[in-house]
């Protein structure tokens, strides 16, 4: 990669890092409130992980939680991309991504 294509590859990425909304940093205990503000209940603990789950119109909804201080990033993005199958997107962002 030649100094011009470097300059372009960082200035996009600079670009894409100022207009896409970062992740928060949530513990586990936070996404377990998150969730039970959409109405998910924790109905039994394995270890540190937690399963969630609801009524949804299609039948029971579960998703699983590690009951962490802190979730890892890619952890995180994997639950916010699960709840969304239950949940919209557009309902969730606020709660999981920065604005």
């Amino acid at each position: 990669m030649d100094l011009v294509e470097s300059h372009q590859f960082w200035s996009i990425t600079s670009w894409l890092n100022r207009c896409m909304p970062k992740l928060k940093r949530l513990s586990g205990a936070d996404v377990v409130k998150i969730l039970e503000s959409f109405g998910f209940v924790v109905v039994s603990q394995k270890g540190s992980h937690l399963k969630l789950a609801r009524q949804g119109t299609l039948g029971r909804e579960i998703l699983v939680v590690p009951d962490h201080k802190e979730l890892k990033t890619g952890t995180l993005k994997a639950i916010f991309n699960q709840a969304t199958k239950y949940i919209s997107t557009k309902e969730l962002q606020g709660h999981f991504y920065n604005q």
